[in-house]
């Protein structure tokens, strides 16, 4: 009974602060799919409402802003079809003033004015390549080192690896200038080069490989051995279908950390068609500053690609990540 309980307040207390982490995505989605004079307004907070008067005349309805209202007359502007001020300061009877509310209201159109609004095609193409090729180069490097790590003896490998587990703690502001330095003598900046090649090897997915492979039984490796299978062949026919669990939680999280990197595309490159996503959104954020609701929207889209990747992939993350938590 009372480990009930104590499971009953944990998943409590889990299930409060989830929701606490998953308000902000909600706000965002919600003010999405609001129009601009609904945000501002800040009457609706997760449910788009949009709310207008209208002028009720003897031609029809007339969409129109309220300036003044007084007892028997109110001051207001007309609009027109687009929505802008076709006559200003109109003076008319309260009685044919009609106040519409239309709940909910779902602005779909803010997607495609905010996806049109700048290139977001081109920094999707960019940032799906950048990804998908510093992803290849993670696996192919990871892979390898730590095999070497895990099962290899040679002169020096505690003391490398935990050189390599020393440079997780070093923030990348700080070697920023110096790659920097180090990509223009290679005449890489400016290029694709600069945004793949240095992020071909990951220490946490080596960190993470070395642990799984440790794992694995000793004697596997040894039977591969008198089998006569070379260093190759045992990773490739039996370390690597043991692997498949690891190998997706590696690729989600390289994934992740590619399609969020800012800083590095921002400071290495320039031109406009070199742009990432997350690069591509501070330029679409300093032009629309004013705009929330196509800001909300460029980020909403923007981010749904990889959170669907993580929701598909969550099962080996989990699985995975118990494993590499073993001690040696």
């Amino acid at each position: 009974m009372k480990e009930k309980i104590r499971l009953g307040i944990i998943y409590a207390l889990l299930a409060i602060f989830g929701l606490f982490m998953i308000v902000p995505f909600v706000w965002m989605v919600s003010t999405s799919l609001m129009t601009q004079s609904e945000f501002n307004k800040q009457e609706a907070v997760f449910i788009p409402k949009e709310e207008y008067h209208v002028w009720n005349t003897d031609g029809g309805q007339r969409r129109i802003l309220v300036v003044q209202t007084e007892a028997d007359s109110s001051v207001i502007h007309v609009l027109n079809k687009d929505l802008k001020i076709e006559q200003e300061y109109i003076k008319v009877p309260t009685k044919q003033i009609e106040k519409i509310v239309k709940k909910p209201s779902l602005h779909w159109d803010n997607y495609k004015k905010a996806f049109n609004k700048v290139p977001f095609a081109i920094y999707f193409k960019n940032t799906l390549f950048v990804s998908f090729a510093s992803l290849i180069g993670v696996m192919i490097t990871s892979f390898l080192a730590a095999y070497a790590f895990a099962r290899m003896e040679f002169k020096g490998k505690q003391l490398i690896f935990l050189m390599f587990l020393s440079m997780m703690m070093v923030p990348a502001p700080i070697y920023l200038i110096s790659s920097y330095m180090l990509l223009d003598k290679f005449n890489w900046l400016d290029t694709y080069q600069a945004l793949i090649v240095p992020w071909c090897v990951n220490i946490f997915t080596i960190f993470m490989f070395r642990q799984h492979f440790r794992s694995l039984p000793k004697e596997l490796f040894d039977a591969a051995m008198i089998d006569g299978a070379s260093t190759f062949g045992i990773l490739w026919r039996i370390v690597l279908p043991l692997s498949k669990p690891i190998i997706a939680t590696a690729s989600v999280f390289t994934l992740i950390s590619s399609w969020n990197s800012f800083m590095w595309p921002l400071v290495m490159t320039n031109r406009p068609e070199l742009r990432v996503l997350q690069v591509g959104l501070s330029y679409f954020n300093q032009e629309a500053s004013t705009q929330t609701t196509l800001l909300m929207a460029a980020s909403t889209f923007s981010i749904l690609p990889i959170l669907i990747l993580f929701f598909l992939a969550q099962k080996q993350i989990i699985a995975s990540t118990a494993k590499t938590g073993m001690k040696d």
